[in-house]
């Protein structure tokens, strides 16, 4: 059945279709309810998770195309993580550390947190619009599914709310970029997990606005 088709159907069950409309959209909204606190209750047990959990190291923190060599010795890299109190463990196993790189290592957790936290935000702020946009009566949200105008309301708000949280981010690895520079410098053990390069900022914008432009 083309949408033409379907349209004139759904004309000929206005009727019936809105004696219904009340019901079932409280239902709608009852089910739109739940929806937004799963959401918020999975994202927040997310971000504890970030504060509890060790963060880990290696493929976290990768921007635009990556060449099959690169891919390679990454995934060759033992398995490293900062924990919460600072140490690093490179498979499990501390390395040796001096309060000066340890205050390093915590600083260079807490800016990938932070920058964890953000997406974490985005993704809740672009759930909650998505929720929200669709809280309309039965009878609209029967039309908008047909005519596609629903969806296209959807995209445009969210690609218009996200996309300033997101390119937080991308601003951010400048700074990110010397944290990881200076722990490099400081604690060889990681070295090989400092994998941030120059223009990761270029990167990061032009594939944030390929994969908004793709929504």
């Amino acid at each position: 059945m083309n949408r033409k088709h379907a349209l004139f159907l759904f004309a000929t069950l206005l009727p019936s279709a809105a004696l219904a409309d009340t019901s079932i959209s409280s239902e709608i909204a009852r089910d739109l309810d739940d929806a937004r606190k799963e959401v918020r209750t999975e994202l927040a047990q997310e971000r504890a998770r970030l504060d509890s959990e060790n963060l880990p190291l290696g493929d976290g923190l990768r921007f635009g195309k990556e060449s099959r060599h690169a891919a390679a010795k990454r995934k060759t890299l033992p398995n490293g993580e900062i924990t919460p109190r600072g140490d690093l463990l490179v498979d499990g196993k501390a390395t040796a550390i001096d309060a000066q790189q340890r205050r390093l290592l915590l600083d260079y957790r807490a800016q990938v947190i932070g920058l964890a936290r953000t997406g974490i935000d985005a993704g809740e702020q672009a759930a909650m619009l998505a929720i929200d946009a669709t809280d309309v009566s039965l009878l609209s949200l029967i039309v908008g599914g047909l005519t596609g105008s629903l969806e296209r309301r959807v995209e445009a708000t969210v690609k218009e709310s996200i996309k300033p949280m997101v390119l937080q981010i991308c601003h951010q690895l400048p700074q990110l970029r010397q944290s990881q520079q200076a722990l490099a410098a400081s604690v060889p053990d990681f070295r090989p997990y400092a994998t941030l390069e120059a223009d990761d900022v270029e990167d990061c914008e032009r594939d944030v606005g390929k994969e908004l432009a793709a929504i």
